[in-house]
């Protein structure tokens, strides 16, 4: 018997330009889980590619219980017992989960050439009963939660009797109760012998489930360590090839007159009673438990949605904003939590994305200058340090932080004084979190005021002046700097009743 169900020895990718794997290895022993860590642009998802048959390697070899395979097609891996959960779901939204367990792999009567419906649904139901899902396989898949979604894909790993499963950052969209969940149920899967590459950016997905873990840094193997053997220091040395010893820049803010402050807002059904103020220079941190309400304050704020009470002002001045371009036109920019859904258009290059909210700048008697443009985009680029060849490179090619960094750059094209940041490093690597901090203080150093809302506890406490914590709807706490603790944030998250100022 082979030492390890999949290994992988010196493998190279190159696409013109660019080599996206440089003799990189991975060994993956039975039964095991296995981390793959390293930052957006290591090579992490085209390795990904190469193990399930998407991308044919140009040098190195692979073996799948020590017999060397060169897998043609996606089918290939699939026939082969590799299977791939990925963070983004790609599922038929319309069709029942029992159809997409088993598409591509139906279950056909050998006379008649029909699918068998019955046997499906009820393979489907010992799948999703053995996985401990509650929800019926006749669902349509589109009802059900990405949590679900991810555990009919699991479902459907195991209906083609998958020996090798990827997740890929299978946690970054779930609740911690659901998170908790799927390590229950990964763990399930190791105890039957199944062998899973976990690939996640948060550490704690590491040290909870896997026993060992792999970094890529650079398109190359750096190393391989016992979970146990490993700190978060060496592994962030390991991953970004520098020390980070300040990952939250440490300045004293300049506080300045008030920019916008908020009475009593409120939304039926959603939130209520909200009243905080935001002055130029500072950092004031929203957050909560999922489903407090944190996003739904903000988008109606950026005019997404309506208030139907309480009071708004800006400077002073009372206002009612109905739309995000009246928001634009009174200074409030609004950075979305799902950049690539709601701040990116990934079809267009970077400078277009980067100028899109300001075309108007650059349009004279009717036609666009497409130099002026262009010098505006690159300049807002280089200054975030967007990573790229050029800003006409396709902004779908960027890692997830460069693609946040853009993100910050369209909303630097607009004569803005207030910035609202909605998990502003979620899904991002530990590199690119410190590039991007560095550029959240920059900006209110530079006399922005700056709502940032996070889910992350260090977040807030690193980088706001001042955290207002919300539960159902409501506010719970308002904290300074000086008093912000974990704890104290957690026990507000789980408080009831309300706070005010």
């Amino acid at each position: 018997m082979a030492d390890f169900v999949l290994e992988l020895k010196a493998i190279t990718k190159t696409f013109p330009g660019v080599k996206a794997l440089d003799n990189v290895q991975f060994q993956l022993k039975p039964g095991e889980i296995h981390a793959l860590m390293g930052e957006n642009g290591a090579g992490k998802s085209t390795f990904i590619k190469v193990i399930t048959g998407v991308h044919p390697p140009n040098g190195g070899e692979m073996l799948l219980g020590g017999t060397r395979v060169d897998f043609k097609n996606p089918n290939e891996a699939k026939r082969a017992g590799i299977a791939a959960i990925y963070q983004h779901v790609t599922c038929y939204p319309d069709l029942s989960v029992t159809e997409n367990i088993f598409m591509g792999h139906e279950k056909i009567h050998h006379g008649t050439k029909r699918i068998r419906w019955h046997a499906m649904h009820e393979e489907a139901q010992r799948l999703l009963t053995e996985l401990g899902a509650g929800f019926d396989p006749k669902s349509q898949m589109g009802a059900l939660s990405v949590a679900e979604q991810q555990i009919v894909e699991i479902a459907k790993a195991l209906s083609m009797d998958a020996k090798v499963i990827i997740m890929d950052e299978p946690t970054a969209a779930l609740t911690k109760r659901e998170s908790e969940e799927l390590y229950r149920i990964a763990e399930q899967l190791r105890d039957q012998g199944k062998s899973i590459i976990f690939i996640s950016h948060r550490f704690e997905d590491m040290y909870r489930l896997a026993s060992r873990v792999t970094v890529f840094r650079d398109s190359k193997y750096i190393g391989t360590w016992e979970v146990d053997e490993i700190t978060n220091n060496d592994l962030i040395v390991a991953m970004v090839g520098r020390e980070i010893t300040q990952l939250f820049p440490k300045n004293v803010p300049r506080i300045g007159e008030e920019l916008l402050r908020a009475e009593g807002l409120g939304r039926t059904g959603y939130f209520a009673d909200i009243s905080f103020k935001l002055h130029r220079g500072e950092i004031v941190g929203f957050t909560g438990l999922v489903g407090a309400g944190r996003t739904e304050v903000f988008q109606t704020i950026f005019g997404i949605t309506a208030y139907d009470r309480g009071e708004l002002y800006l400077k002073g001045e009372k206002v009612a904003i109905k739309d995000p371009l009246e928001a634009m036109k009174l200074g409030i920019g609004y950075l979305p939590e799902d950049r690539q859904k709601q701040g990116l258009v990934l079809d267009w290059e970077i400078g277009q994305n980067i100028t899109l909210p300001t075309l108007d700048r650059f349009v004279t008697k009717g036609a666009l200058d497409t130099d002026k443009e262009a010098a505006v985009a690159k300049t807002l680029a280089e200054k975030l340090n967007v990573k790229a060849k050029s800003i006409f490179d396709l902004v779908s090619s960027l890692s997830g932080g460069n693609q946040q960094k853009v993100v910050f750059a369209k909303l630097l094209t607009a004569d803005l004084d207030i910035l609202i940041l909605d998990e502003p490093t979620k899904g991002v690597d530990v590199g690119a979190k410190s590039a991007i901090y560095d550029i959240i203080r920059g900006l209110a150093d530079q006399g922005y005021g700056i709502i940032m809302v996070s889910s992350e506890m260090p977040e807030m406490l690193g980088m706001c002046d001042r955290i207002t914590v919300m539960r159902e709807g409501r506010i719970t706490a308002l904290l300074e700097r000086a008093e912000a603790t974990q704890e104290a944030i957690l026990k507000a998250s789980m408080a009831s009743g309300g706070a005010s100022g």
